[in-house]
């Protein structure tokens, strides 16, 4: 998904997206500029905190995905952000979006799963999704919850997934076109075996921007679905407050 297939209609329309504050979770510091900069394009003025613990992703690896490892720390950080003051918080880490579900009761503020809304559209979109991931503990959640969107919709899906991990080294490498390259070429290989290919974590998205433009609709990227629904959901909030006015 591109920001042309993003509904940005309520973002054009004067703001004061400044009295607002989105509080988002990472995993690696990789997303922070790129959904900082998605969250400008979208809701200019929008004031945007950063909570980056790169202590997670490696410590999932260690225990084979079990997430209830670190969902202590991942709870403090969103009351963290909630006591500084966030309007809604993004989940940027899909090897630990299940905890989302997990902690909003206790939150006041919406938490947004970065993959939810992909989730939903290539469950609407196909019968036969690819699903790309370069961490084998995304893939888990991310089929879970494809299968979970399934369910709601009512609609029968086939996935097929696939690791690759050779570009999540490079990008621990520092090799961040040599991850790029790798990932793409996998990407334009699976795209052949199904109708749509979902990239897992919100770090693979920058791999689509390398391929043909007509290319480009076969693959679904988690930043511009998931700073879609936080612009629903303050946009929700901007005009609840416009009424009080």
């Amino acid at each position: 998904m591109d920001m042309d297939t993003v509904d940005t209609s309520t973002a054009r329309q004067p703001q004061e997206w400044g009295r607002f504050k989105l509080a988002v979770i990472h995993t690696t510091p990789v997303t922070v500029d790129p959904l900082r900069d998605l969250a400008q394009q979208l809701m200019p003025g929008l004031r945007v905190i950063n909570l980056v613990d790169d202590s997670i992703l490696p410590e999932l690896a260690e225990n084979g995905g079990d997430v209830r490892a670190i969902a202590g720390r991942w709870r403090q950080y969103a009351h963290i952000a909630e006591r500084h003051g966030a309007d809604c918080i993004l989940n940027a880490c899909s090897s630990i979006g299940e905890l989302c579900a997990a902690v909003q009761p206790e939150i006041a503020v919406p938490i947004v799963r970065i993959d939810e809304a992909m989730a939903e559209h290539a469950v609407r979109s196909a019968g036969t999704i690819g699903v790309a991931a370069t961490l084998a503990t995304t893939l888990g959640p991310t089929q879970r919850l494809l299968q979970q969107q399934a369910e709601r919709l009512g609609r029968e899906v086939r996935l097929v997934p696939e690791v690759i991990s050779s570009a999540y080294e490079r990008l621990l490498a520092g090799d961040r076109q040599g991850h790029d390259e790798v990932l793409a070429e996998a990407l334009v290989r699976m795209a052949g075996t199904a109708d749509i290919v979902v990239l897992a974590q919100a770090s693979m998205a920058r791999a689509v921007e390398g391929l043909p433009p007509e290319e480009r609709s076969r693959f679904l990227t988690s930043p511009a679905f998931g700073m879609g629904r936080v612009l629903e959901q303050l946009s929700a909030n901007r005009n609840e407050l416009s009424k009080l006015h």
